[in-house]
């Protein structure tokens, strides 16, 4: 058995990495800085297989698929992604662009390329690692939050038709809230609220991956704050989303 990860050189990839190898199984790890990855290979007792790729790039991500079909690929880690703070009016449209590049589309062709192939084989993990943010509105990280939407939601319709399947294939979505991380570095913000250790975020997904578990919300905290959020009108959960994302950029004006 092997597992795919991508944006594995930190963060929750990297941990989740960490954690598979601890219980035996082997590694594919997908990311752009080689060196990290090499880092983690040389810590494991497991096999690893480094694949350094660009997945901004789309033609990448079907090489990447098409690269590994004679490996024993029974877990899937859809990691890749980043964010960017700010009003919606003034952040990079180009940047944006590349958002919905690596955290949508690249999501959506690994899901369903590796779908394909686990359903023929009817047996196999999927985990798309979301966020909180997959069941909010997300004024100054407009577009991150969009992106997270459709995540969630994508996976949540292919749970609901592969249990009508009758399928052993499953598919989970990791949803926390925040996570230290390098999220902050790379989107130009600061977590306004305490941070899940990234280790820990990453057990608890696996464990609840292999349990079949659909929606995985690590933190008693962020549950009730997303239970809490579907009993206050959306206008209401978009003023109070508005002030959290504010005082991580205290240098904008609104």
């Amino acid at each position: 058995m092997k597992a795919l990860i991508t944006g594995a050189s930190s963060g929750i990839g990297r941990d989740m990495a960490y954690y598979l190898a601890e219980l035996g199984i082997d590694l594919i790890l997908v990311a752009r800085r080689k060196e990290r990855l090499e880092e983690i290979k040389r810590n494991v007792k497991v096999k690893v297989h480094i694949i350094s790729m660009d997945l901004l790039k789309e033609g990448n991500v079907f090489k990447l698929h098409e690269s590994v079909q004679k490996e024993d690929v029974a877990i899937v880690i859809n990691n890749a992604g980043f964010g960017l703070f700010g009003m919606f009016s003034k952040t990079d449209l180009r940047r944006e662009l590349e958002m919905i590049d690596l955290n949508i589309k690249t999501y959506h062709i690994l899901t369903k390329l590796f779908l394909k192939d686990f359903i023929e084989k009817d047996k196999g993990y999927i985990l798309n690692v979301c966020s909180s943010a997959g069941f909010l509105v997300g004024p100054r990280l407009n577009t991150y939050y969009a992106t997270k939407n459709y995540i969630t939601k994508l996976t949540m319709g292919i749970y609901e038709e592969l249990k009508h399947q009758h399928s052993h294939v499953h598919i989970s979505c990791l949803c926390p809230g925040p996570v230290s991380t390098e999220f902050n570095q790379v989107a130009h913000g600061i977590f306004s609220l305490k941070e899940m250790p990234s280790q820990k975020v990453a057990k608890y997904a696996i464990d609840k991956m292999f349990r079949n578990k659909l929606i995985i919300v690590p933190g008693w905290s962020v549950k009730l704050g997303l239970f809490l959020n579907r009993l206050i009108p959306w206008k209401l959960s978009m003023a109070i989303t508005y002030q959290i994302q504010k005082r991580k950029c205290p240098e904008e004006k609104y």
